[in-house]
């Protein structure tokens, strides 16, 4: 049963990534700590293992995205390899921010979060360009930002990469390719901590390695691969915008009841 609902998680967040070009984090952290709650996952620990095993799905996620971007030139080699550093140090560090945090207050972190980005999406808020790339210094300190808060709410980090990137006169086309390559340290840097710092919680529940919960990692990662082409594919005969103000509204709902 559970791994069924797993699987249907995944396909759900396979399909919004690819419709809407978000990571399927946002979708699976909330969906994850509601799910754990129903298990019976002490609340203690159910979002810090809801967001290990996010981390850890978009591993295997983002590999398939990144080559797809590369085999269109999408993906801004230059300024991944730079931001990559930061991105390694903040996501190792957000996620150990994320372990010290009592669970309430993360599942309350998360919910004005997800608000926040159902907001920039029901607005349709963006950074317009207004500045150049930085230097190196600049793509480590704005990697190392982004790899931080990444790893605490769980995602990929393409919510904050692409308009950073945009912001800095990137090609929305290479800004997506490029934030789409820093997933993959952001998740693997993320997913490692947070087994090291799970593991000793003595209210795991069984088949953790320490914040990642393996059976919800094996039942999301196939069906979520798969199903980010459909998303792709509808993307181009649907309403975009109206589908978007659709899951923007959603977010906001998942937001507000992690806040009550």
């Amino acid at each position: 049963m559970l791994l069924t609902i797993y699987l249907a998680l995944g396909a759900l967040a396979g399909v919004l990534a690819g419709l809407f070009g978000i990571g399927g984090g946002l979708v699976i952290v909330p969906v994850l700590i509601f799910g754990f709650a129903r298990q019976g996952v002490s609340g203690d620990v159910a979002a810090h293992l809801a967001v290990g095993t996010s981390l850890a799905t978009i591993i295997f996620t983002s590999l398939s995205s990144i080559r797809s971007h590369h085999q269109h030139r999408a993906v801004r080699w230059e300024l991944f390899r730079p931001m990559a550093l930061g991105i390694v140090i903040g996501a190792m560090l957000g996620a150990w921010t994320a372990s010290l945090l009592p669970g309430d207050v993360l599942e309350l972190v998360i919910g004005v979060f997800v608000i926040l980005v159902g907001l920039k999406m029901l607005l349709d808020v963006r950074p317009k360009p207004g500045r150049d790339v930085p230097a190196r210094a600049g793509l480590v300190a704005a990697g190392g930002g982004v790899g931080w808060a990444s790893a605490i709410f769980g995602i990929g980090g393409g919510t904050l990469t692409v308009p950073f990137l945009s912001w800095c006169n990137v090609r929305m086309q290479q800004a997506v390719g490029t934030s789409a390559a820093c997933g993959l340290p952001i998740a693997v840097a993320g997913a490692l901590t947070n087994v090291a710092t799970g593991w000793q919680s003595p209210e795991l529940p069984s088949y953790s390695l320490g914040f990642i919960y393996l059976p919800a990692l094996l039942g999301i990662v196939p069906t979520s691969v798969l199903f980010a082409r459909l998303g792709a594919a509808l993307a181009h005969r649907l309403d975009a915008a109206l589908l978007k103000r659709i899951f923007a509204l959603i977010l906001l709902v998942i937001g507000v009841r992690f806040l009550l």
